[in-house]
Formats: structure tokens, sequence, C-alpha cells
């Protein structure tokens, strides 16, 4: 099945949340008709967030928990561990988005492919010079070798940036608009 972020109604008025209508998405069919034809998976996610007003986050969660140093993220496993529902607020929206601007911004300069070995040096170089680099060095390098195989491959990943500015204005939109998101899986 995956994982589904649901854009909805904060707070809620009920037992249950309200889904946010897709009408509130619908510039996002604008933004994928002015993609590049090679944005291909960039384009299709702009058209089912104006379609639906939902990501579908499955293929992001292993990208995102690593820039984010957390686990769990778009599962909005903080909330449901304090038994409350997966959800995530506009200000964690906010968040999550201001964090993907940043590292789509910081990715500028390696081009548009997004894979591990450019996730490594975008980390590492933000890292650099920063206090307890050496620190956080050393756990960076943790993270990325625990997504390694048993051989030692790295993930196979390949986003564009173009993809994953979609996701980081998805994130946006919601935190703008006072709207959360429901980790649906």
């Amino acid at each position: 099945m995956g994982l589904d972020n649901v854009a909805v109604q904060w707070p809620r008025t009920g037992r249950f949340y309200d889904p946010v209508a897709p009408a509130e998405f619908v510039d996002f069919a604008d933004l994928a008709e002015k993609l590049p034809l090679h944005a291909g998976p960039a384009a299709a996610l702009a058209d089912h967030v104006a379609k639906t007003g939902t990501v579908r986050v499955t293929g992001y969660t292993e990208l995102v928990d690593l820039l984010f140093g957390l686990n769990g993220v778009l599962f909005a496993t903080d909330a449901a561990a304090e038994d409350e529902d997966p959800v995530i607020s506009p200000d964690d929206c906010a968040w999550i988005a201001g964090g993907l601007e940043r590292f789509v911004n910081g990715h500028q300069e390696y081009g548009d492919e997004i894979t591990f070995e450019t996730v490594s040096t975008v980390l590492r170089r933000a890292l650099e010079g920063s206090r307890l680099a050496e620190q956080q060095l050393r756990w960076l390098q943790s993270r990325l070798d625990a997504l390694r195989d048993d051989a030692g491959n790295a993930p196979q990943w390949s986003y564009s940036i173009a993809e994953l500015d979609v996701l980081a204005k998805f994130y946006r939109r919601c935190a703008n608009r006072g709207f959360a998101v429901y980790a649906d899986f």
C-alpha cells in the first residue's frame, strides 16, 4: 500500500480530520505543466497533488529521515508515539518545507539528479566548519552506513531537484494555509 501524506484541516473539529479540498492545490497542475519534459516524476507528483491534495511519500521516507536526522518524519511518529493521531502540524509542515528548501538550494551546484552520493556530499559540506563538526560528521557517517545493504551498496536513489522542490512546495502550502498533514498508511 504505502504511505500517503494527506492535507487535512487543522485543528480537527470532530472525531476525524477533514481532508482539504483538492482545489487548494489546483495550481500544482500549472507547476506540472511548466516542468521540463525530463522531469516526469516531478510532474506526476505535482499533478497528483493538484488532483488529490495528497503526496505519496513512501519513496521519500529514507531520504527525508536522513536529511532531518530523525526517524519517521513523514510518518508523524512523534505524535503516534505519544498516542496521538499521526498528524504533522502546520508548524512541523513549515519545518519540513524549510529543510527541503535548504537542501534543494544546497544541492544546486551538484546538478539536477539527487543520488545517495550527492546527498552525502551536501550534508557533509553543511556540517563542515560547524560547531562540533567532527562529532556530527561521525554521526552522519554512521547514518549513511546504516542505509547501505549487507554488501555495502548504497541505496539507489534517483530523484530530481524539481521533484524535491514539489515536495517542499506541498508542505509549504500546508504551513502557509494552516493545514496539517495526516500520515495515512
